[in-house]
């Protein structure tokens, strides 16, 4: 048995079963009690809580998550670092994978430009805070019945500014058919990595087939290294052109032959949409010659067979070998930059010691973006890096003022302040009805936190005071970030519970029952009446229904039956051609009156009799209307138990 499950967490989260196990966690579902929701709670196993690197990767999807809020995102509801237990409270997702829906049926292009739209508006989000995902694959995109894509799993997704090279533990991280060839080389990552990812999941949607499969997860890594995938249209020639361009341009082994942002990338399918016959004409470079050039559309197909021509021809080693040099050499152009930029190589093609520079704006910008203005500044840039509201990477000072001419020497530099995301906090710690609502805001507040007051019942804790915070304390949550305090009101008088089921129980047992799940019952509120069920003293209705719930102390209506039914008595009119008035007396009481009444068309007349005895006799006049000369017409016997009715005399009517 799963020592979760049927477990309440936080005094909130209901773990209800296990809906995923990861290579790190536990996914479960669970009712979030105090909001009335489902709610996904992803728990880190209980063997990594020690593993450093383990949590790092936990509590930065949690970092990742909390910032973002887009549609296609999945949102985050709670975060719980504590030493014995790490958990994050997610959206609850009712649906399946993106690679579970690929795997059971062929989908259309349409599809495919329907989900990779919502893919890219959620990385363009992502990648406007800084952060790169470094894991797109099918698998962390979960679909809904309705069509809708929410992103998942930001475990290894990174901030812009930290991910300028991974380290070697984190050399080819994320999922070996989907990382860019930089991702694979343990090179340079930024948000073009993710739009690789893309481009392969909708060569994988298009065709039903990935380009590169191989089989060992080394082999396929070198595959994106050096292989060029088949043409989509070569497995699906119903892909239409300008669709394939796209896949491929976003599948570009050079990041900077890529789609440069999301947004670009949705440009073209925006384009693509408005006209399926688009051609974009793309070019795509077969050599490292500056000046050779092909046609994308018309002549990947022959580069294709000569590759594969060529590669039937060598031995499997071969690209193994050629693939360590092309990283070897990579890393010593690397070196040889990083001493040039040092020395100041590369500002010679640009500018001279004391040239005249106009600065212009940098601040608002990503810093990655900024890059062609920075070149004439090339040898004369610091950067400065500090916490800030801003997204990360986002520049947020410069030391000219925009518009300003310069002369760059060495004790002349352009100075950039780059985000580095809010600043991390560890929230306060506070003892559970002890520390009162204003004590602990002013402690938030003199710590850089924002206070969010939330005031719930708890019969535990008096009113006024802490109960719990989201995230919990000692939590790290960021600089000027809510934190949700609950504050008890004491006793929730409105709280709503279960309504018992009191249906056909005794008066004096339902009044027990409701009285102890907190209800009120008022004896003006006992309402006897007669029924089809006969057992005297039972309950036949109740207010509120069973089987609900319903607000302590609420009042509570029931009917209880009297034992005795209401008896229809139906009086012959047929035969009768005046309108006439009728009087009904029980036991020689008059109990009702009805005038008016045109006998040829209702042939007879029906009156309700309410009485509550065993057996009671019924006496029945008729008169035209308006003579008040009424006849005795029929007499009757009548069994309120069963409801039984015999007729025992009858007159014949003189008025006609």
């Amino acid at each position: 048995m799963d020592k979760y499950i049927g477990k309440r967490l936080q005094g909130r989260y209901e773990i209800e079963e296990l809906i995923g196990v990861g290579g790190m966690a536990y996914v479960y579902k669970a009712h979030d009690t105090v909001e009335d929701r489902p709610a996904a709670v992803k728990v880190l196993k209980d063997e990594f809580l020690s593993n450093e690197e383990f949590t790092r990767r936990f509590k930065n999807e949690s970092k990742a998550i909390a910032i973002m809020s887009h549609p296609n995102i999945v949102k985050v509801y709670d975060l719980n670092f504590e030493e014995h237990l790490q958990y994050i409270v997610m959206e609850y997702i009712d649906g399946i994978t993106l690679k579970e829906y690929i795997d059971q049926q062929r989908i259309s292009w349409k599809e495919t430009v329907h989900f990779t739209i919502q893919i890219l508006r959620a990385l363009q989000h992502a990648h406007d805070k800084g952060i790169v995902h470094r894991d797109i694959k099918p698998q962390n995109i979960m679909l809904l019945a309705d069509g809708t894509i929410k992103v998942t799993d930001f475990g290894i997704a990174h901030f812009s500014h930290t991910t300028m090279r991974t380290g070697l533990g984190d050399r080819a991280i994320g999922s070996v058919h989907y990382i860019s060839p930089e991702q694979a080389r343990g090179g340079a990552i930024d948000e073009k990595a993710d739009l690789y990812s893309v481009g392969i999941m909708m060569y994988e949607m298009l065709t039903g087939k990935l380009p590169f499969e191989a089989d060992n997860a080394v082999s396929v890594a070198i595959m994106q290294l050096q292989s060029q995938a088949k043409k989509p249209s070569e497995h699906n020639p119903d892909i239409p052109e300008g669709l394939e361009e796209i896949t491929l341009k976003a599948m570009q082994k050079d990041p900077e032959r890529r789609y440069q942002s999301a947004a670009e990338m949705l440009k073209d399918i925006h384009d693509f949409k408005q006209n399926p016959g688009i051609r974009f004409e793309y070019k795509y470079f077969v050599d490292e010659t500056p000046t050779k050039y092909i046609d994308a559309i018309t002549s990947i197909r022959a580069e294709n067979k000569s590759e594969e021509e060529e590669e039937r021809k060598a031995p499997p080693v071969i690209p193994i070998l050629l693939a360590v040099a092309i990283a070897l050499g990579l890393v010593a152009v690397i070196v040889v930059a990083i001493i040039g930029f040092g020395q100041g190589w590369f500002g010679t093609g640009n500018h001279n010691d004391g040239e005249d520079i106009v600065v212009p704006n940098f601040v608002g910008q990503t810093y990655s973006d900024d890059w062609d203005k920075l070149k004439p500044f090339t040898g004369y840039v610091n950067l400065e890096y500090q916490n800030d509201d801003s997204p990360v990477g986002t520049v947020i000072a410069q030391n000219f003022q925009e518009g300003k001419t310069i002369q760059l020497n060495d004790s002349h530099m352009l100075t950039l302040t780059i985000s580095n995301g809010p600043k991390e906090i560890k929230v306060p710690d506070y003892i559970a009805g002890v520390t009162s609502k204003a004590q602990y805001e002013s402690i938030l507040k003199n710590s850089g936190l924002t206070p969010d007051f939330k005031e719930i019942a708890d019969a535990t804790v008096q009113p006024g005071y802490v109960i719990r915070t989201s995230p919990d304390m000692g939590s790290i949550t960021y600089a000027n970030q809510p934190v949700l305090v609950y504050i008890s009101i004491g006793e929730d008088l409105t709280e709503k519970v279960a309504v018992p089921n009191v249906l056909y129980a005794s008066q004096d047992d339902a009044i027990t029952a409701f009285e102890k799940a907190g209800f009120t019952v008022k004896p003006e509120n006992i309402e006897i009446v007669n029924s089809e069920y006969n057992t005297a003293g039972v309950i036949i209705s109740q207010s509120p229904k069973p089987d609900k719930k319903a607000a302590r102390n609420t009042e509570v209506k029931l009917s209880v039956s009297s034992g005795y039914r209401d008896v229809e008595l139906y009086i012959p009119l047929a035969g009768i051609s005046k309108t006439v008035d009728v009087r009904v007396f029980i036991g020689g009481v008059l109990f009702k009156t009805d005038t008016g009444l045109l006998a040829s068309t209702i042939q007879e007349h029906c009156v309700l009799l309410t009485e509550r005895q065993e057996s009671y006799e019924v006496q029945v006049q008729v008169a035209v209307s308006g003579t008040n000369n009424y006849q005795d017409y029929r007499a009757y016997t009548v069994n309120g138990v069963t409801g039984d009715v015999t007729q025992t005399a009858e007159h014949p009517f003189a008025g006609n």
